[in-house]
């Protein structure tokens, strides 16, 4: 009876084990066969760590291969919360370091996630600060930050990219495919505690970004930005654009405007001062408009220089409309209404061409579409068809009120004058490069049209010279060079549609020298007060940025502010 016992509890004993033995090799061949994917990924997860690898972004360099924008390695600061134990004590700490509020790391440090970012690329000194604190769960990663050694400098045309390295504004976001670069990845083991090995399974390399070589010459651009600073600090300016041009090949040389910002810290700056006034800015031009009038007159051989027009005394009754000019005057050669500006004298030469004639020269010049630069945002400009023009238009469009244009514009147009009758189309990108030095692409002058003969040119040419050497344009002259230019101070328009009495745009566009012209400029001051006459406002600025640019040009003298 006893033997009888024992044997049947250890046969039910061998059941059971055989039924766990049977339940876990079926268990075993269910997690191969149908969990043996999920879990190898688990697997994997933990002890394998995807990494991307930053590729490096391109440098933006000026014509004479100086780094205008360049990417330099950072530590950037996370945190595992899990690890740290006293955290309002490592917040209090971080926070006398890295300069935020404590209550900022302190929330952080609270979530409840393996991984936190609190600083992204910290400068080198307080990296080293939180570095000697030791506080375990506390980590960097090495990032690259952009970095814009001339600040301010440029910084319309440049623009700047973000946090995560993509081109936000400028140069910077027009050719961000260029810059930017093609990430790569790689696979780190990590042991037991998740801790990084420096072990890699695989890996594709990044590929760096592509460098940006631009038209632009650092001290060409700092000798303009020092000069349209002077004149938009104190004429006391809403704002103010310059661009210098090579006439002969629609270079840019210079773009700037005010109000301006820095590259390296754009906290609390607006939308306004990021705007790059000298593309996408319109204007009514006032009397600078007057060369295409003029050069219009000679090509049709309507006139001559000795043409003599009275300027009835300085009021005009045409077309229901009272015109005026700045100062009164009888009979004036066409070679003195341009010298003096007279709106009086100009209308009359408009009205010889008639208006179909004035629109064809008006858009040969490049007027009322884009001038086609490699920068982003430039608008086209207003000049509308003569038939939709009114009855006063004639007395209006010829002097530059009823049209809309931008100072590029008027870069492009008194290049024609300059250049000997041909319109360029303006490139600020002279090529693309990779970190070798190797020409990717390779940008070149572009010849959009002939506008008018070498021979109006020239003839227009001197009656500019006239201009800076005896009339509106005197305190434009260039000591040591000759000059050539054009006055304009156009009255603003208000939002009833009048042209205000006391909000001006003050222009003034030039080349130097004027018998063989190295460079133009134009300049526009908006809203300057209380002198608001461009030749009293913008010519000046002319003169100092064309006399210094000449002999810089020329290798005589470097301002010792721009060589540095």
């Amino acid at each position: 009876m006893y033997i009888s016992n024992y044997r049947r509890r250890c046969k039910a004993v061998f059941l059971v084990f055989f039924i766990l033995l049977l339940l876990c090799v079926g268990r075993l061949l269910f997690i191969q066969f149908f969990r043996a994917n999920y879990l190898t990924a688990i697997a994997r997860k933990q002890h394998n760590k995807l990494m991307e690898l930053e590729p490096r972004r391109g440098t933006i360099y000026d014509c004479n291969l100086k780094a205008q924008a360049f990417n330099m390695s950072m530590d950037s600061l996370y945190a595992e919360p899990n690890i740290i134990k006293n955290k309002d004590q490592v917040a209090e700490e971080l926070s006398a370091v890295l300069g935020p509020d404590r209550q900022y790391f302190r929330e952080r440090l609270n979530r409840d996630k393996a991984f936190i970012w609190l600083e992204r690329k910290l400068t080198p000194e307080k990296s080293e600060k939180v570095k000697k604190f030791g506080i375990k769960g506390l980590g960097f990663i090495k990032e690259t930050k952009r970095i814009y050694p001339n600040s301010y400098l440029g910084s319309h045309i440049i623009g700047f990219s973000g946090m995560d390295n993509i081109g936000l504004e400028g140069i910077e976001r027009s050719y961000d495919g260029y810059l930017r670069g093609t990430p790569g990845w790689a696979i780190f083991l990590r042991d037991a505690r998740m801790r990084k090995l420096d072990i890699w399974e695989k890996m594709v390399l990044p590929q760096d970004g592509l460098d940006v070589v631009l038209t632009v010459d650092e001290v060409i651009q700092y000798i303009a930005e020092r000069e349209l600073e002077k004149a938009f600090c104190d004429f006391h300016a809403k704002g103010a654009s310059i661009v210098v041009m090579d006439p002969y090949t629609g270079r840019i040389l210079a773009m700037a405007n005010r109000p301006t910002y820095d590259l390296n810290d754009r906290s609390g700056v607006n939308k306004d001062a990021m705007r790059n006034r000298a593309i996408c800015d319109l204007f009514e031009p006032g009397s600078v408009f007057k060369i295409v009038t003029a050069s219009a007159a000679l090509e049709e051989k309507k006139v001559s220089e000795n043409d003599v027009f009275f300027c009835e005394n300085g009021a005009y009754r045409v077309g229901g409309r009272i015109l005026h000019d700045h100062t009164s005057h009888g009979n004036l050669t066409f070679r003195q209404v341009i010298e003096e500006s007279s709106n009086i004298g100009t209308v009359k030469v408009a009205q010889i061409l008639g208006p179909d004639t004035l629109y064809r020269y008006i858009k040969a010049f490049g007027f009322g579409n884009k001038t086609g630069i490699d920068l982003a945002g430039e608008i086209s400009g207003i000049i509308r068809p003569p038939r939709l023009w009114s009855k006063t238009s004639i007395t209006a469009v010829p002097m530059g009120q009823e049209v809309g244009v931008t100072a590029l514009q008027l870069a492009s147009a008194i290049s024609v004058i300059a250049n000997g009758g041909q319109l360029m189309k303006p490139y600020i990108i002279d090529s693309i490069r990779d970190n070798q030095g190797t020409v990717i692409k390779q940008n070149k002058p572009v010849f959009v049209r002939k506008v008018i003969s070498v021979d109006t040119a020239m003839r227009i040419k001197k009656i500019l010279t006239g201009v800076v050497e005896e009339g509106t344009g005197r305190l434009g002259k260039v000591q040591g060079f000759s000059a050539a230019g054009k006055t304009g101070t156009a009255q603003k328009l208000e939002p009833n549609g009048s042209y205000s009495h006391n909000k001006f745009v003050a222009s003034f566009i030039g080349f130097a020298p004027a018998e063989d012209p190295l460079l133009v400029i134009v300049v526009m001051v908006d809203e300057p007060h209380p002198s608001y006459f461009g030749g009293v406002v913008a010519a000046p600025v002319f003169k100092k940025v064309a006399g210094d640019v000449i002999r810089y040009l020329k290798g005589n003298q470097i301002p010792a502010e721009a060589s540095r």
